[in-house]
């Protein structure tokens, strides 16, 4: 029971000494709250507003019906131009795309015979350039599809079958839906290696580490008080940003449950904190626990499959992020969240998260015995 006690005092202390950092609170407001939703609404995959231009050398119902099929919030609304202003125009960046639409293109699709589109595409704006020419190529089939079903032409006994797309968990591929809880996922990483490891070397620069020391505490104790007193401030930082931020102001729906995602925040939350103490212990100044924060995040960040999925990953690559618990962090979180998955699907991930994370939580205490043994 004494124990219990002391890590519950020590993890008060913790608190009291976080909330007189005042630049330290304020980041952290700021991460959970407008860096989600700049990150989930400053940033997009899709194609808003994309500048276009039709060449229509057919003059016919069939290449009206294609301008207007393009309409915003995709794309500006289309505007006619010759063919001899295209190379002028790209070049000038003033459309992003410009079809062309040949000579009886009407007539030569209504006969059989071949008849082509050419669409003209600036792709220096590589990601924007290759979404942008699928909603094209998608938008324009469809309507030649629904023109040639219609026509009195005999072409359409030909034509392959219809192919329907259905989108699950994301109908609409709202980028939004994704990067705001890929956003808490990182912060949470960061944020509680940050607090954790700042809180030991906050007490080493200020000598409060030398009092602990004398003390009848072990080191275990102080571990432990660093793990349950910065976890609970990220934990409810976690809560409100996903119930508030992500749910009420993003109106990202959450289709499985809270409560499992949080529990599975509370495993990953010991990995995080031993990381913290691990690099509190092998660095001597903040600066140098801010140069490891920033390799070594980075490194998780972007191999957890959050920034790219992680089958775009080479094979050994792959097979080496198995063993980084941010990896099995993402993949939970995504099923529960998005999926709704329940922990008959994640109990593996939670295994693999609470397994690496009791290992390193281990490894960190053992550095941090002979931190303070070294001192003493």
């Amino acid at each position: 029971m004494r124990s219990v006690a002391n890590i519950f005092w020590l993890g008060t202390k913790e608190l009291r000494s976080l909330r007189s950092d005042y630049v330290l609170v304020l980041f952290m407001i700021y991460a959970f709250t407008f860096s989600i939703y700049t990150q989930a609404k400053g940033t997009s995959s899709e194609v808003h507003n994309a500048s276009i231009a039709f060449v229509d050398e057919d003059q016919s119902a069939l290449s009206r019906q294609l301008i207007a099929a393009l309409y915003p919030p995709r794309f500006k609304t289309p505007v006619l131009i010759k063919a001899n202003e295209v190379a002028d125009a790209m070049d000038d960046g003033r459309f992003m795309f410009v079809v062309a639409i040949p000579p009886r293109y009407e007539s030569n699709l209504r006969a059989g015979r071949r008849a082509e589109l050419q669409v003209n595409i600036d792709a220096t704006a590589m990601l924007q350039a290759s979404i942008g020419a699928t909603y094209i190529r998608n938008i324009l089939s469809a309507e030649i599809s629904r023109y040639r079903s219609r026509s009195d032409s005999d072409t359409g006994a030909g034509l392959s079958p219809r192919i329907v797309v259905r989108k699950a968990f994301n109908p609409n591929g709202d980028t939004s839906w994704f990067t705001s809880i890929v956003a808490i996922i990182n912060q949470v990483t960061m944020l509680t290696t940050i607090l954790t490891g700042a809180a030991l070397i906050r007490e080493r620069e200020h000598g409060t580490m030398e009092h602990l020391m004398v003390m009848p505490l072990t080191a275990i104790e102080i571990a432990l008080a660093k793990v349950w007193a910065n976890g609970l401030v990220i934990l409810v930082a976690v809560t409100l940003s996903l119930f508030f931020v992500v749910q009420k102001i993003l109106a990202v729906p959450i289709a499985g449950s809270p409560a499992l995602f949080l529990f599975g925040v509370v495993l990953y939350l010991f990995f995080a904190t031993a990381l913290g103490i691990f690099l509190g212990t092998i660095t001597r100044t903040m600066a140098q626990f801010a140069l490891l924060i920033i390799l070594i995040l980075i490194v998780l960040q972007l191999l957890s499959g959050g920034s790219t999925p992680v089958e775009s990953q080479p094979d050994w690559l792959r097979r080496m992020t198995i063993f980084l618990p941010s990896r099995h962090f993402v993949s939970f979180s995504q099923a529960i969240i998005y999926r709704g998955a329940g922990l008959s699907v994640v109990w593996r991930q939670f295994f693999a998260v609470a397994a690496i994370g009791l290992v390193f939580f281990i490894f960190s205490l053992s550095r941090f015995r002979k931190s303070i043994a070294a001192s003493r």
